[in-house]
């Protein structure tokens, strides 16, 4: 099954350490939890129109967190994180 670029990409992460990334023209996504680095850079390249360097991932636990009044505890799910370094071009996140 192929994915689209939009399967693919779900955010930017925009805070600010990603914030800063962007001077060394590094950007930080939401990707799927499944998507692959090879995978997650084509997808780059075809959203932005811009040629990716290198793609680093790693995956988020999800925070446990308490429901309601009760003790009972939840967790809210994991996510992947992906930085991508850009060798030419930049991405205009607004």
């Amino acid at each position: 099954m192929v994915k689209s670029a939009f399967d693919i990409i779900i955010a930017p992460v925009v805070t600010e350490k990603s914030n800063g990334f962007a001077t060394a023209n590094k950007y930080v996504f939401k990707v799927k939890i499944d998507a692959e680095k090879i995978e997650i850079g084509r997808a780059v390249e075809e959203l932005f129109k811009v040629k990716v360097k290198s793609v680093n991932v790693m995956t988020c636990l999800g925070k446990a967190k308490r429901y309601g009044r009760s003790t009972k505890m939840g967790r809210r799910p994991d996510w992947k994180k992906a930085i991508i370094t850009l060798s030419e071009g930049s991405i205009e996140i607004v």
